[in-house]
């Protein structure tokens, strides 16, 4: 085990002292902003995956940066762990707090600081909301690309630490195309600026480097955003298929064909079952699956990309197509999509979303292999994805009051990742690692390219106190999990452990 692994291991960090920490924040924070007893640090003893949870023994709600800088000096001279956490949406575990350590919650940083319509930007804090942001730029015109899903309630800064994207994600790109600068606290409470609202920054581009670094480099306290212009319009053709074969062919007849649509997503006939009745979204409920494919810019783009679009999917045999008519008929069409995760829980007492993502072309034969780790593992499993970039989100149904089902779920989950990695992909689109995927990452990653991401991390955070023990796996955990074998050309893997 390197230096930096042993920092990270539980038996070498510094014995924890809640009452000597405390005594420390209160000196540098007004009471309101310390939670201490149980029933007020428990709603934050876990993010959007619920299967991993820790009590955090202290939790300290900043309400200034000059707050943050102190509360990062503190923990650093007194050797404490620190989770960044913010509207606590995340559904990797990546939030998860530390049994030792302080929860830093962001949520009170929920100001839009600027809206500039000239340039194009605005200027807001980490706790700001996703959709806030295009609701306060509509009256310019304008909008904020990336629309997760829990674009609702998921906060901006979280957004930078993940790295989210959305169903529009395959046009207008991901967090990281969409931000021009993060002012960022490290934990020494040095205050930076990476990136630049210029169209490039001098020097090496650590703000590429900050986003999707997932609370482990620093802690984010303000961001400038591009905005673009609102498209003039927009359309959905959704079409349905007999087979996912055909659904994932006319996918790649799409992008071949040289269109980028503002969306494209796939869901099969489980998860259109699972959603039509909660959403009622006109979803062909006999279909093996349904495209959802959007078209937007100017209505005479919009028209001919929509004609081409139609032809394409004919061609791959779709047995039904179905354009919007009006705006509420597309929002609504994406309201299904977007409330699968929620039209999940009337279904079955619990799901776990996975977010593996594969080169397109493997689509058909990735579903497939999942449709027989169902009889496999004795679960349920929905699909729906981002079909346009081959971002998965298996989600997996099972019932925490019984323990053998969460383990069963746990363990297809982890199948499915690792047959993600098989086919070229990789084991996080937009999720993150966090806690969930660590073990993945020695399946995808060597111990060489591992000990790179450490070195980075040790750069920014030499004592490894920032989100410690997430995303990156150490040695020891890498070679308890057991290594990737290889055979004939073919990546096999061992029966692996649960941890």
């Amino acid at each position: 085990m390197n230096a930096f692994a042993e920092l990270l291991s539980p038996s070498s960090q510094a014995a924890f002292e809640t009452t000597a920490l405390l005594e420390a924040l209160r000196g540098v924070l007004p009471a309101h902003c310390i939670l201490h007893r149980e029933e007020d640090t428990r709603p934050y003893e876990c993010d959007g995956l619920s299967l991993y949870r820790a009590l955090p023994p202290i939790v300290v709600l900043p309400e200034s940066e000059g707050e943050v800088v102190a509360v990062m000096r503190v923990c650093k001279r007194l050797n404490v762990p620190i989770v960044a956490r913010g509207a606590g949406t995340g559904l990797s575990g990546g939030a998860m707090p530390h049994t030792r350590g302080v929860l830093l919650g962001m949520s009170k940083f929920n100001r839009i600081r600027r809206i500039d319509p000239q340039s194009a930007t605005a200027v807001v804090e980490p706790g700001v909301r996703n959709l806030a942001i295009s609701e306060a730029a509509a009256p310019h015109g304008l909008y904020y690309a990336p629309d997760p899903s829990s674009q609702i309630a998921c906060s901006i800064g979280g957004n930078v630490a993940e790295n989210s994207g959305g169903v529009h994600c395959l046009k207008y790109g991901l967090t990281i195309h969409n931000v021009l600068r993060a002012r960022v606290v490290t934990i020494d409470g040095d205050v930076v600026e990476l990136g630049s609202e210029a169209p490039d920054a001098a020097g090496l581009d650590l703000l590429a480097v900050f986003i999707g670094s997932e609370g482990m480099l620093g802690v984010v306290t303000e961001v400038t955003v591009k905005l673009i212009p609102k498209p003039t319009c927009a359309q959905v053709v959704m079409a349905s298929f007999a087979s996912v074969e055909a659904a994932g062919q006319a996918v790649t007849d799409v992008i071949a064909a040289g269109i980028i649509p503002a969306g494209l997503e796939m869901m099969d006939h489980r998860a259109v079952q699972m959603v039509e009745p909660f959403v009622k979204a006109g979803y062909d409920v006999d279909a093996q699956a349904i495209l959802l494919c959007e078209s937007d810019g100017t209505a005479e783009e919009v028209a001919h990309e929509i004609e081409r679009m139609e032809t394409l999917f004919r061609q791959a045999g779709a047995t039904r197509l179905q354009v919007s008519r009006s705006e509420a008929e597309r929002l609504l069409f994406w309201a299904g999509r977007k409330n699968a995760f929620p039209a999940a829980g009337r279904v079955s007492p619990d799901y776990y979303c996975m977010d593996g993502t594969i080169p397109r072309r493997h689509l058909a034969r990735v579903l497939g292999a999942i449709e027989q780790m169902e009889d496999e593992y004795g679960l349920r499993c929905a699909n729906v994805f981002h079909a346009g970039d081959g971002n998965l989100h298996p989600l997996i149904l099972f019932d925490s009051n019984k323990p053998d089902e969460v383990e069963r779920a746990e363990k297809f989950g982890a199948a499915i990742l690792e047959l993600c990695v098989q086919v070229g992909g990789t084991v996080t689109g937009e999720h993150g690692v966090g806690m969930e995927k660590i073990n993945q990452m020695c399946v995808q990653f060597s111990r060489d390219e591992l000990d790179a991401f450490l070195a980075v991390k040790r750069a920014f955070d030499p004592a490894g106190l920032l989100n410690p023990e997430k995303v990156i796996p150490t040695l020891a955990r890498c070679a308890e999990y057991g290594k990737m074998h290889v055979h004939s050309g073919e990546l096999r893997f061992p029966d692996l452990p649960r941890f």
